[in-house]
């Protein structure tokens, strides 16, 4: 007896996503932290090429955001800034075992996201301020030192643990990391410009936000000019973590039959012993 796998069901399925969001950069001193994470969800569609092999896209969101006043190294700057994010992304996703033969299994997937980002600060009257608009490192009037561009692509990595409750549906975790190819996630990445001509090109508001020590007790004035402000070495990094669930679209029963190859047998048939 030989078996042979037959389906009539569809191979598209249509995924949700709870968990939550956060990001890697001059304002968070861990890279990978639940402090000051955000809820975050998402919606996909995923097509099966094979059991182990699919094709996915997703649309994600979340919120990323940071304040100088819970880290220990840089309390005396008093930055802080908050952004939502919006990924469209299309990725491909292999999963170690066949679940469709297994209930468990790892899984992996990779591809190419495009996103939204605006950061913004809030204030001590509770106020928000725009940050790119304010250039606060001398972004366009700076040589060297371009308007960054609030549409921007990243590269999922991702990963996790899926869970077949049946064919046709899916439960599983799964941790997303995305490289990006900016430093201005959280509006920090190089050095203070001089205050005087910030001021002359932005108004005095854009030296208010472009550093903010001076508001503590005690605070130290406006930085000099090339002060160290951020770490252009690293660029930033956003990521998710949570559970996901995915349901056949049009589900149809799965079957597995037994045939009976004639061929096969054939071949596989023991005849008695010849006699000598």
């Amino acid at each position: 007896m030989f078996s042979s796998y037959t389906t009539n069901a569809q191979n598209l399925f249509f995924s949700l996503y709870a968990g939550e969001s956060n990001y890697s950069g001059d304002l968070q001193e861990k890279r990978f932290t639940f402090t000051q994470a955000h809820p975050a969800g998402g919606v996909g569609l995923l097509y099966e090429l094979n059991p182990k092999m699919l094709i996915r896209g997703d649309f994600t969101f979340g919120k990323i955001s940071a304040e100088d006043k819970y880290g220990t190294k840089n309390k005396k700057r008093n930055l802080n800034f908050v952004s939502n994010i919006y990924e469209y992304s299309i990725a491909f996703e292999y999963v170690l075992f066949d679940l469709y033969r297994y209930r468990v299994s790892p899984y992996i997937y990779t591809g190419i996201a495009l996103f939204d980002f605006n950061p913004y600060a809030k204030t001590d009257n509770g106020n928000y301020i725009l940050l790119a608009e304010l250039s606060t490192e001398g972004e366009g009037f700076i040589p060297g030192r371009d308007e960054y561009k609030l549409r921007q692509f990243s590269i999922p990595i991702a990963g996790g643990i899926q869970w077949a409750i049946n064919d046709n549906k899916r439960l599983g975790f799964v941790v997303g990391f995305r490289k990006t190819f900016t430093d201005y996630l959280d509006d920090v990445s190089t050095t203070y410009v001089d205050e005087l001509e910030l001021v002359a090109h932005k108004g005095q508001r854009a030296a208010n936000i472009a550093y903010r020590g001076d508001e503590l007790p005690n605070g130290a004035p406006y930085p000099a000019a090339g002060t160290q402000r951020g770490s252009p070495e690293s660029k930033d990094w956003y990521y998710f973590a949570g559970l996901t669930f995915r349901i056949r679209i049009n589900p149809s029963r799965r079957e597995i039959r037994m045939r009976y190859d004639v061929n096969r047998s054939k071949k596989a048939r023991v005849d008695c012993p010849k006699v000598y």
